[in-house]
């Protein structure tokens, strides 16, 4: 283990440490909503002993791919960086942006291109919405590749850690806008931020609010690119092909098995191989078993 302790020390400093400070600060707001909508319908227990299952795992697999692969790669290409960006209060708010940018990116790509999906289907598998609910992530986003999509700040001269560092609060935002606590934020900052209100529609798997609203902390780039959709509606929360599961293994594996057994019905490699970057809808055969 010696040479992962190595790495850790070379790579790791006081802004990786970010969702970690604030783990203290999401539990109290977990506490307080539980607390709120006691008797309700918003906590299911398992369920949410399910999203706490999957975000403490989540956060040991991050630490060791991170550690092992993720940095590593983003230092080497940063050792071929365009320029050298050394970070000012003002360059790191471009930095934030542009990182928001790439968010919008991969955010929408983990929607519409099945490889990617195989991972980030994880954090829709709730059927409830819910501080909790934010904590479900996957096992695989690193060997998914999600981190490839900030490696252009990278090749652009900003060091690593920094953007790890904005990725990390653009995350720790993101925690926030899981709840039915707050219906609407003011007009203006609808307008430009993500809030409760555009992410619950993110979540919904009602037709008009599939593969809409990708904004991490801004709406913006949805309102360019036009894939903002207001919430307008109430929202029926989950997958269009739930997964009944409690087993934690099956809840971060179930689409990659599902997304391998629909390539083995194709008679060609080309149609095989397609399924990793067609959209999940795509001559979609299997749609899952109870695990």
């Amino acid at each position: 283990m010696d040479w992962l302790l190595d790495l850790y020390q070379r790579h790791f400093d006081w802004r990786d440490l970010t969702l970690v400070v604030l783990s203290p600060l999401f539990g109290i707001f977990i506490a307080m909503e539980a607390w709120r909508f006691r008797r309700t319908g918003v906590f299911d227990f398992r369920d949410s002993f399910d999203s706490l299952n999957s975000g403490g795992s989540y956060l040991v697999a991050d630490l060791l791919l991170l550690t092992a692969l993720v940095l590593p790669a983003m230092g080497w290409v940063y050792d071929r960086r365009l320029w050298t960006i050394e970070v000012t209060p003002l360059r790191f708010v471009a930095l934030f942006l542009f990182v928001e940018f790439l968010y919008y990116g991969f955010h929408r790509g983990s929607h519409r291109i099945r490889w990617f999906w195989c991972a980030h289907v994880v954090h829709h598998g709730s059927e409830k919405m819910n501080f909790g609910t934010a904590l479900r992530q996957s096992w695989f986003y690193p060997v998914a590749g999600n981190w490839l999509f900030y490696l252009p700040a990278v090749w652009l001269g900003f060091e690593p850690r920094w953007v790890l560092f904005a990725l990390s609060l653009n995350l720790g935002y993101q925690f926030f806008v899981h709840t039915t606590w707050v219906k609407k934020m003011p007009a203006w900052f609808e307008f430009v931020f993500n809030t409760p209100s555009h992410h619950r529609a993110h979540h919904g798997r009602n037709p008009q609010y599939i593969d809409r609203n990708f904004g991490g902390t801004l709406i913006i780039f949805d309102r360019l690119f036009g894939t903002f959709v207001p919430e307008d509606e109430p929202v029926d929360y989950g997958l269009e092909h739930p997964f009944p599961t409690h087993n934690l293994f099956w809840l971060n594996a179930h689409e990659w098995r599902a997304m391998f057994h629909d390539m083995r019905q194709e008679r060609t490699w080309g149609m095989r191989l397609a399924h990793l970057w067609k959209p999940p809808e795509w001559r979609r055969h299997y749609n899952g078993f109870k695990g």
